[in-house]
């Protein structure tokens, strides 16, 4: 019986040793990214990137549209003041012009 006991002691002092395999799934978080998340996060990043050119593209326009606008209004002013003076210039002349018709009337009326 000596060898019967011996390899039951044996065996039993195996398995005691021999650690098991608890849990066959993990609930912890992935490490590892599938490809589908891969490309979704790139594509993310690259719509980022064309989105805050857009914007930029837009601010700048704006910008331009604002500094235009403000030079024209200077322009518009100068011209308005412009055409205020050559409207007052020839309503002087449009008068003088009157005046000097009215003095040849009363010349040529004198005449005859």
């Amino acid at each position: 019986m000596s060898f019967f006991r011996a390899t039951a002691l044996r065996t039993t002092t195996l398995r005691a040793t021999v650690p098991r395999s608890t849990a066959a799934f993990s609930t912890s978080l992935r490490a590892q990214k599938s490809a589908v998340d891969a490309a979704k996060d790139t594509l993310k990043a690259a719509d980022r990137t064309v989105s805050d050119a857009a914007v930029k593209g837009i601010e700048k326009g704006e910008e331009v549209t604002g500094k235009v606008k403000q030079t024209a209004g200077i322009n518009s002013d100068k011209a308005s003041g412009k055409a205020s003076e050559l409207a007052g210039e020839a309503k002087g002349k449009a008068s003088e012009l009157k005046g000097e018709a009215k003095g040849k009337a009363e010349e040529v009326k004198g005449k005859m």
